[in-house]
């Protein structure tokens, strides 16, 4: 019992975002998560050559990697809370099958106790996930309504989505301060750069001279506030 508590514990762990800030960037997005997949077949493909118990253990194990990888590149490139969310509740879901899988061959008590630790650990993931979004809410409107109940709660909820609303930048006035941020960078040497705003989607296209002056003008519009993704079509000339 204790040997799969800390391994529910370590798999659950290995889950962890590192603490950076999500910068929209799907060209890696798509990579990572393509790279996990591939990760996640070739693991699963090794796991043929066993039986039973231990070749079930062996694919959930390829799974908890699979979720995790998805879930570090969610957190590294895309800044959606709900995404966010989602990416941790799947990893949550994968290290409880692999923790049941880890019980099956028990029997009686040990067994019982053993699916009692997997799923109250699952429902601890489950709970820091959500929590992970109400608190990201809160930081964003300034306004908790998790001590609240009853249409108190729901009355609460309503003004933090309104807030949240609010907060929206509107795609003109992002498109004027990239523009003005893209001509006040100095690294930049070229204003042959477009763009356009589409629901806090940022679109660069035109000319820049060097691979460099990619990097900066999509660097810059992404730090713009109100900016959700950057979306690049600029070219070398």
């Amino acid at each position: 019992m204790n040997k799969l508590l800390l391994f529910v514990m370590a798999t659950a762990a290995s889950a962890s975002f590192a603490a950076t800030t999500p910068n929209n960037d799907t060209v890696a997005y798509k990579a990572a998560t393509k790279q996990a997949e591939i990760d996640y077949k070739s693991a699963k493909a090794a796991c043929d050559g066993q039986s039973g118990t231990s070749k079930d253990v062996c694919v959930e194990q390829a799974k908890v990697a699979r979720a995790s990888s998805e879930a570090n590149a969610t957190w590294q490139y895309k800044n959606d809370k709900r995404s966010v969310q989602k990416a941790q509740t799947e990893v949550a879901d994968a290290n409880y099958n692999l923790a049941k899988a880890k019980c099956a061959p028990l029997t009686g008590a040990d067994k019982d106790g053993c699916l009692s630790t997997a799923k109250s650990t699952h429902v601890a993931a489950i709970n820091d996930a959500k929590a992970g979004k109400q608190m990201a809410d809160v930081a964003q409107t300034g306004i908790d309504c998790s001590t609240m109940s009853g249409t108190d709660k729901a009355s609460c909820e309503t003004k933090q989505k309104s807030a949240m609303a609010k907060d929206t930048v509107a795609d003109s006035v992002i498109t004027t301060k990239v523009k003005t941020e893209l001509l006040a960078e100095p690294a930049l040497k070229s204003l042959d750069v477009h763009v356009e705003t589409t629901n806090g989607t940022v679109m660069l296209s035109g000319f820049v001279p060097s691979q460099a002056e990619v990097d900066k003008a999509v660097d810059v519009a992404r730090n713009v506030k109100g900016v959700n993704k950057v979306q690049s079509s600029l070219r070398i000339k």
